[in-house]
């Protein structure tokens, strides 16, 4: 059973003792940090600034209960759900290839590819990334579990968990820390250095979308880090030939077989063009959930200052602030794999995901008893928000006005200035 997958731990003295791998390759692979047992960090995040040290650790320990509870209950009604999720994404999977081997027909065009559309989704969603999150590791089958399974993504599985499991779910949205916060080559937060190559935002974001397992696969190969020597090229050629496979087994199945097992029926190339779309619907689907989950309006980032010190109930509430929940349906977020419920998801990345929506309403009364933001809304508005930061943050950010007698001129530019969010009395 996974006890703290993806949150740092606590040690009284606050020192970072690297383990295992993580202290043989130190010069190599960012450590994760270490929660301080006491006290908090010099300067808070704005929107949790009225908050007090007893606040925080009373905060800590009550989502922690949260998670413990979850974690007792854990049984046959959870490993059920998981199983029932695959059998019927690979049934949809099996049903989409055998339906586009008819694919000359319109008909079987579209309902081939949208069946394998679904199955990818789900794949990739509810099942892969969450298997790989150690959800069902609890379950000690060989078969769901996050050391054996390799999902429907050209990225290998041993790639993205490290950058996904280990680097962005321990820095979330902490500015030179977590390359997710625009995956080096966007602009998402003003207060990132604007320079004329951001001009491309948008463009960069259009091609993203349709294409995103691409860009995630090279993004997991962590160029900028081979580049400022934090990753060997021993490492960096490892992780190449390691997407190579992966990419020969991704267009073996989906550009080979499935259109050579169409071709006897005529249908060949259809089944190609098929298999194509199948895979840009689930790419722009996924680009939208996880966008929707980081970049919408009320999401922050913060600065290493302000997890300096940090400590198990600052964690928690650096994931709540950072991250913004879709609000919908119960299919609209078995389709998201319940990212939908992002800010549980970063407070307990190693829960069940099927749970995501009981934990959600304690969660949402303990924000609001403590006065701190819950960003959640509709995919069209979050979507709108992110696309909106996208075309923004493409151009420099605008002059402020200031006030009269500051010594400088109306019009100067100013550095960028983090926004403070609305904030209520500390819980007594």
């Amino acid at each position: 059973m996974t006890a703290t997958t993806n949150r740092p731990t606590t040690t009284p003295t606050g020192a970072a003792v690297p383990t295992g791998s993580e202290g043989a390759a130190a010069t190599i692979r960012p450590r994760k940090p270490v929660l301080a047992a006491t006290g908090g960090p010099v300067k808070r995040p704005s929107a949790a600034a009225h908050l007090s040290d007893a606040d925080v650790v009373r905060l800590g320990q009550e989502l922690d209960a949260i998670r413990d509870r979850v974690v007792a209950s854990r049984g046959a009604k959870d490993a059920a759900y998981i199983r029932r999720v695959i059998r019927v994404q690979r049934s949809l999977e099996v049903a989409g290839r055998a339906t586009l081997m008819l694919s000359k027909r319109k008909t079987a065009f579209v309902a081939g590819t949208a069946m394998l559309s679904v199955a990818k989704i789900l794949e990739n969603m509810e099942i892969g990334h969450n298997v790989l999150h150690g959800q069902w590791d609890w379950m000690r089958d060989p078969d769901i579990h996050s050391t054996t399974w390799e999902w429907d993504f050209v990225t290998p599985a041993a790639a993205w968990k490290h950058t996904h499991n280990d680097l962005h779910h321990t820095w979330t949205n902490v500015l030179g820390k977590d390359k997710d916060v625009g995956y080096s080559i966007l602009r998402m937060d003003e207060d990132q250095p604007w320079h004329p190559g951001n001009l491309g935002n948008p463009l960069y974001n259009m091609v993203l979308a349709p294409f995103f397992e691409w860009g995630i696969a090279i993004y997991d190969l962590e160029l900028e880090a081979v580049k400022d020597g934090e990753k060997s090229t021993a490492d960096l050629k490892k992780d190449l030939k390691a997407v190579g496979r992966k990419v020969v087994r991704q267009f073996t199945k989906d550009y080979v077989a499935t259109p050579l097992a169409a071709a006897p029926f005529g249908s060949g190339k259809q089944a190609l063009i098929g298999t194509f779309t199948a895979n840009a619907i689930r790419n722009v689907w996924a680009h939208s959930v996880i966008f929707c989950g980081h970049f919408p309006d009320g999401v922050d980032t913060f600065t290493e200052e302000e997890i300096e010190g940090e400590t198990r109930g600052d964690w928690y509430i650096r994931q709540m602030l950072g991250s913004a929940n879709i609000s919908g349906s119960k299919l609209m977020h078995l389709m998201t794999g319940n990212l939908s419920h992002q800010i549980e998801h970063h407070c307990f990345p190693d829960l069940p995901s099927n749970r995501y929506h009981e934990v959600a309403v304690e969660m949402r009364e303990i924000c609001e008893r403590y006065g701190l933001p819950y960003t959640t809304g509709p995919l069209p508005k979050q979507v709108y928000q992110a696309w909106a930061k996208v075309f923004r943050l493409a151009l420099p950010n605008r002059p402020r006005t200031l006030p009269k007698g500051s010594g400088k001129a109306v019009n100067d530019a100013v550095p960028p200035r983090r926004s403070a969010l609305p904030l209520v009395a500390s819980v007594g």
